[in-house]
């Protein structure tokens, strides 16, 4: 005949079967939400703000070597051609 497992005693013994699968799922999962709250958070946070302290220090670097660098010389200008115009020189 079939090849199914015969069903539990009694009236109800796949539902109760089912109850006890529900139950252990949930266990599993508060298991599973206490794992992540207790280790990974954490882990994250301090992984988390060791990379912003070093990308700070980046920035920091990056500002003060911007601040040593002369500032660029602005393009001096004519005085003798006067004010300078945007006109086509061929018209």
């Amino acid at each position: 005949m079939g090849t199914y497992p015969p069903p539990g005693p009694g009236a109800g013994g796949v539902g109760r079967r089912i109850e006890e699968a529900l139950e252990l799922i949930e266990m599993e999962l508060r298991h599973a939400a206490a794992y992540v709250n207790d280790a990974v958070i954490p882990q994250v946070r301090s992984e988390s703000i060791v990379a912003m302290r070093k990308t700070a220090d980046a920035l920091r670097k990056f500002a003060d070597r911007l601040d040593r660098q002369p500032p660029p010389n602005p393009p001096q200008s004519n005085p003798q051609s006067g004010p300078q115009s945007n006109r086509d020189p061929r018209s």
